[in-house]
């Protein structure tokens, strides 16, 4: 199973922390939070993965290779030139898996335990070319899905901007989007495409909002409750920090 993990961000909101590390080292209950998304999705099966790096590069490359890789192939997508964002960093990163099987997303810094198994067979059944990890918790911005869970469109919270421009939003559900996601390789001509238009550097969310109505872009809604947090900011990683403290996140 293939896993790209996000780890090339500024984390400019855990400054000071991220003055002299990034961010995905930082640490939650005793151990950097990449080390806990690669364990994470390496249990869920994950056996080639790809870091993606910018900020402190070499401090990850260390990491990983002070962990001997975690026991797995571990490949790194070196953005230290420039920094592409999520959906810049996805294309160049596709290069670097050496199968046509699915890929999972996780950001770096989402500390959750939602079922990546369950998610992974989902998108399988499903035959979408993404799926995305959502939830009703609240957000400035959400995604739009259909009744039958296909994604239809972004809007904000108190729906005072909407995209796709005009759409009808009756009946939509206003979800928030979770950072974890399940793609298949049928988008990597869509995302070059989209980088054609817009430049290499662009955001993975402002990609599927605009090729939402041109392939099938799923929901995963866990039906297991489960924990998630953003540890980017410094409230949310005290929350994480508790949480993990009082285990009430598995």
């Amino acid at each position: 199973m293939n896993a790209l993990i996000f780890a090339a961000g500024l984390g400019t909101r855990l400054r000071p922390l991220t003055d002299s590390c990034p961010k995905a080292l930082v640490e939650v209950g005793g151990e950097p939070m990449l080390g806990r998304v690669i364990n994470r999705v390496k249990d869920a099966g994950a056996d080639h993965i790809v870091v993606n790096v910018h900020h402190f590069p070499d401090m990850i490359i260390e990491y990983l290779r002070s962990e001997g890789n975690f026991g797995i192939e571990i490949r790194i997508s070196d953005e230290r030139d420039r920094l592409l964002d999520t959906g810049g960093g996805l294309l160049k990163a596709m290069a670097l898996f050496d199968n046509d099987d699915p890929i999972l997303l996780h950001n770096a810094d989402i500390l959750t335990d939602s079922s990546l198994r369950q998610h992974m067979a989902e998108h399988a059944a499903s035959g979408a070319d993404a799926t995305l990890l959502v939830s009703g918790r609240e957000s400035s911005r959400r995604l739009l899905f259909d009744r039958s869970g296909r994604m239809r469109g972004w809007a904000r919270a108190d729906f005072s901007e909407v995209r796709p421009a005009g759409l009808d939003v009756t009946g939509l559900q206003a979800l928030a989007f979770g950072g974890v996601h399940v793609v298949s390789r049928s988008l990597e001509p869509l995302l070059a495409e989209y980088a054609g238009r817009h430049g290499q550097a662009f955001s993975i969310t402002d990609f599927y909002v605009e090729m939402c109505g041109r392939t099938m872009i799923r929901r995963f809604l866990s039906e297991e409750r489960f924990s998630w947090f953003d540890i980017g900011r410094p409230a949310s990683l005290e929350a994480a920090r508790e949480a993990l403290r009082s285990h009430s996140i598995r």
